[in-house]
C-alpha cells in the first residue's frame, strides 16, 4: 500500500468532503481516504498495482472539484 496526498479545490462544506470521500473510496484498490476541508486535501491509502495518480485526478474532477 502507498499513501498519496492530493490537493482538492472547490470544497465549501462537509457535503463536499463526503462527496470527494465517496468517489475516491469507490475506486478499486483504495483502502482508506481522509479528506480535510480546512487543509483542502485528500489523504489516500491505495494499492499502486491497481491505480495510478491520473485515476484519482479523474475521479475528483469528475465529481466537480479541482486537483490543486
Amino acid at each position: 500500500m502507498e499513501r498519496l496526498v492530493m490537493g482538492v479545490g472547490g470544497m465549501h462544506c462537509q457535503g463536499c468532503v463526503k462527496n470527494v470521500t465517496s468517489v475516491l473510496l469507490a475506486l478499486p484498490g483504495v483502502d482508506q481516504v481522509e479528506v480535510s476541508l480546512e487543509a483542502a486535501h485528500a489523504n489516500i491509502v491505495y494499492d499502486p498495482e491497481q491505480l495510478d495518480v491520473q485515476q484519482f485526478k479523474d475521479a475528483i474532477e469528475g465529481a466537480g472539484f479541482d486537483v490543486i
